[in-house]
């Protein structure tokens, strides 16, 4: 038996980028004609991430929510959602967000966040992706942006494209290809998203040219 088709698209075409780090993804999206006049908020996890500067340098809401000044796992994962939903945040985008979102932020915006991982899933999943396909001796990696689900880089897979790894490859030359297609595929993953041209079937989805029932 087929699975269920299920529409994905953003309650209201705001949205709000997690990130950790120097925010380069985020770049990428601010840079977007049309995804960079939708984003409402940046978050991050550390107060020193460039990102939250990236955002400020624009205009945009710069959050810091430190970690250390919950109790527990699920106070923090409560206080993101009830910012998120504060800011009446219809999407949500991981780009370089460091930190496993829980079962409450997820369930609030089933089907309304996208990641982006620097290999091709199911291979190579978690904080060290790029390190990991050097230390196997991968002749391929590459890029994955997909939904996320209450597992690590699990939920279905939006998009996919390959980097090759060159025989003089290090960690830093092969990130910085990896980079590349990250700051194309992942704009164009959240436009599909905002406008509601993705179709989620089981684990497939797909990806149309026109909105669903549009």
């Amino acid at each position: 038996m087929r699975a269920a088709l299920r529409s994905v698209r953003c309650v209201e075409a705001r949205v709000a980028v997690l990130a950790s780090g120097e925010g380069t993804n985020l770049q990428a999206l601010l840079d977007d004609p049309e995804v960079g006049g939708w984003i409402a908020l940046v978050v991050s996890d550390r107060a020193d991430a460039k990102a939250l500067e990236r955002a400020r340098d624009r205009g945009i809401g710069a959050r810091h929510l430190d970690v250390n000044g919950y109790r527990d796992r699920v106070s923090y994962d409560r206080a993101l959602r009830e910012l998120l939903e504060g800011e009446r945040v219809g999407c949500v985008v991981l780009a370089g967000f460091m930190r496993m979102l829980g079962p409450e932020v997820v369930r609030s915006f089933e089907g309304r966040i996208v990641n982006v991982h620097p290999a091709l899933l199911p291979s190579f999943p978690g904080a060290h992706a790029v390190s990991d396909a050097l230390a196997w001796g991968a002749k391929v990696t590459g890029v994955t942006v997909h939904l996320v689900d209450e597992q690590m880089d699990h939920g279905p897979i939006v998009a996919q494209e390959a980097v090759p790894v060159l025989p003089d490859d290090d960690w830093d030359s092969l990130e910085s290809r990896i980079h590349e297609v990250e700051h194309r595929l992942l704009p164009a993953a959240v436009r599909a998203m905002a406008e509601g041209r993705l179709r989620v079937e089981g684990r497939s989805v797909h990806v149309l040219e026109e909105p669903a029932g549009g």
